[in-house]
């Protein structure tokens, strides 16, 4: 159990001289608020995280993980992998009963929970230092039914559009489609035009997971209820399957069917997809490799059903578990809580992709004038992302509005509803009977979480 140590969170909000700290000195890989541990640490610590896709915080986060190990005496190790790699990675960790004694995942790990440490202390002492968590973080790792943290969310990055501006200009829409149905009528136009689609994925890889529940929450469907419950069959669920077929008919290719997690961000960057659903990675990138086409890439906010829903989901959410295997879990908590004392370095050195779940740790991201209002990183105009300041108002975690289970995590990780959207998108199945398919799968993926105790819903 975490002991209380001396850093207040007034200590800490004067270590990061709020107001004094702008632009990159504000986060000098250099400079780190080195908070006592509340215990001991000593020997090894292994963590193991993906392979970010922004590389500038890989190379920050490396040597800031082994700084604070020579300061305490732990030997830190980082290992990185893809992160379509984790969930297997882990399980087989898991299975030899040895590994990485920090192990960080992009989506709900739920389904490991009776594998993992609860986390509950490091989440009241991170609350107590930092402040109150980002309600999607809680959400994406707390069981109500267990009463059990499986994990801690360090950070979360959201979700917007990204659209090639000019393209829409051109059919006079410069800012964008606002609903899905000016997305179908204006992507229509485009294809037709300029010979350009849209990109919407339906293939079994993350963006395409996280399109799925985008559309059908703003039609008004859901996975699950606030109680856990099945609720994928709906009339709202159909009208967003349908809808889907006929985006693809009117708007896309056959290569939505086999994209990975890349591909939408390719195309782009390369002028062949008018308009992603996507975190702002591809932009970082194409500022990088093409500066003055970057300056077409703008964001959008989420897009409105039929009845005005806009609702996303976080793009990726980075949560720490510590397997029951870990042999360092001491250093693996205290570390975490480190990590989140130096969140605004984080931020900054993952260019703004990553935003911190617990926002008093990174003031300058959403203070008046701060980064994303003047990005440090050469946006033009200079405050192009300061859209994503209402991000947490328009995003929410998979499961929504019930909790990221572990019924919910596997329903994610076999790809369920993009699949769903792919056989009534390409003619094998009716809309209705896509939605009644995926259903029954769902029904029993739940039924047997229930069995184990995991999931709430009345069973």
């Amino acid at each position: 159990m975490l002991k209380r140590s001396g850093f207040s969170r007034r200590n800490f909000l004067k270590g990061l001289g709020l107001g004094g700290l702008v632009g990159a000195s504000a986060v000098s890989p250099t400079f780190q608020v080195m908070a006592k541990p509340s215990q001991q640490v000593s020997g090894e610590l292994r963590i193991l995280q993906w392979s970010h896709f922004v590389p500038q915080y890989d190379r920050w986060f490396d040597p800031f993980a082994r700084y604070w190990g020579e300061v305490n005496g732990v030997n830190v190790t980082v290992d990185h992998i893809n992160l379509a790699e984790i969930p297997a990675a882990t399980a087989a960790e898991i299975a030899a009963g040895e590994g990485h004694d920090l192990i960080e995942f992009l989506s709900p790990p739920a389904s490991f929970e009776n594998s993992l440490m609860d986390l509950s202390d490091v989440v009241q002492e991170a609350r107590t230092r930092f402040g109150p968590q980002v309600g999607l973080g809680e959400r994406s790792t707390f069981n109500p039914t267990t009463n059990k943290f499986f994990g801690f969310c360090h950070g979360w990055v959201p979700d917007p559009g990204n659209m090639r501006r000019s393209m829409w200009e051109l059919i006079g829409m410069p800012e964008g489609p606002k609903t899905w149905q000016e997305l179908l009528e204006g992507g229509e136009r485009i294809l037709n035009e300029q010979g350009v689609q849209m990109g919407i994925g339906m293939s079994n890889e993350l963006d395409s997971n996280m399109a799925a529940r985008a559309l059908i929450w703003s039609f008004g469907g859901a996975e699950q209820d606030e109680s856990e419950r099945v609720t994928i069959n709906s009339p709202e669920t159909i009208a967003a399957v349908a809808y889907m077929k006929d985006l693809y008919e009117r708007a896309m290719t056959p290569e939505v069917f086999s994209w990975t997690a890349a591909s939408n961000n390719q195309l782009l960057i390369a002028g062949q997809a008018s308009y992603i659903l996507n975190s702002i990675s591809a932009y970082r990138t194409l500022q990088k490799v093409d500066a003055p086409v970057s300056d077409d890439v703008f964001v959008t906010a989420p897009l409105a059903g039929p009845n005005g829903v806009s609702l996303v989901s976080q793009h990726v959410i980075p949560i720490y578990i510590v397997p029951n295997h870990a042999k360092n879990p001491d250093a693996a908590k205290e570390f975490i809580l480190h990590l989140v004392a130096n969140y605004n370095q984080a931020v900054f050195n993952s260019e703004l992709y990553t935003f911190p779940a617990f926002f008093n740790t990174a003031p300058q991201l959403l203070e008046e004038g701060g980064w994303l209002d003047v990005d440090p990183f050469g946006s033009r105009p200079i405050n192009k992302l300061q859209l994503l300041k209402q991000a947490e108002s328009w995003s929410t975690t998979i499961g929504h509005p019930g909790p990221a289970n572990a019924a919910i995590g596997e329903v994610f990780g076999t790809f369920i509803l993009p699949n769903m959207f792919a056989k009534a998108a390409r003619g094998e199945m009716t809309p209705e009977a896509a939605v009644a398919d995926a259903e029954a799968q769902m029904n029993a993926i739940f039924e047997r979480w229930a069995a184990e105790g995991l999931i709430g819903g009345g069973r």
